[in-house]
């Protein structure tokens, strides 16, 4: 009878390695999985934070320009559509990619876009996967700038030199008077910066 148990224990030995190889062989490729996604998710994180940066800098440009045509209104509606020069402000997404360990290829569509595409500078890395070791992530961002108010023309019969009122999204309304401009919107009243839904 001994006998017998120690040939059943002997039989189930093989069945054994075989389990645990292949439950270290799954363990092996969940991680290498996990190991994409994460690179992935690095990228992700990069594309956004680098499109969401050129297009601050191109939001405060545009707001430093309204302040600048405060006292030409005529101006104003342009400056809200992005229909004036600013510089492309590409820089600032090639280098907050850099920060986030990326490099990346930023292009503005107009002045109130950017579309950015980056790839993280670290590979997968070894895995049981053949290639990862050399396999980077990439992935795209688009960030997109739109204007929060629109001026509303002086009441009929005002002074020539009255400047319209600004109607922002939110109810919020400012009254602009041409000899006290101490208080004016900041750029993030006057534009939001958001990411374009994928």
């Amino acid at each position: 009878m001994p006998s017998r148990a120690y040939r059943d224990a002997g039989q189930a030995f093989p069945i054994y390695i075989t389990v645990v190889g292949g439950l270290l062989l799954l363990a092996l490729a969940y991680f290498a999985v996990g190991q994409a996604a994460a690179t992935r998710s690095e990228a992700q994180t990069a594309a956004d934070a680098a499109a969401l940066a050129a297009a601050l800098e191109t939001r405060d440009r545009l707001a430093d320009l309204w302040v600048d045509k405060v006292l030409e209104p005529e101006a104003w509606q342009h400056i809200f559509e992005g229909k004036v020069f600013v510089p492309d402000a590409c820089w600032r997404a090639t280098e907050l990619a850099a920060r986030n360990d990326a490099s990346v290829e930023c292009e503005p569509d107009g002045r109130m876009v950017y579309r950015v595409s980056a790839e993280t500078n670290d590979t997968v890395g070894d895995t049981i996967v053949p290639g990862t070791e050399e396999q980077k992530a990439t992935e795209n961002a688009t960030a997109v700038i739109e204007a929060r108010c629109s001026p509303k023309p002086p009441a009929e019969g005002a002074d020539e030199d009255t400047l319209p009122s600004l109607t922002c999204k939110g109810g919020e309304d400012w009254d602009l008077k041409p000899d006290d401009l101490s208080n004016l919107p900041k750029p993030e009243d006057l534009f939001d910066v958001h990411l374009a839904d994928s």
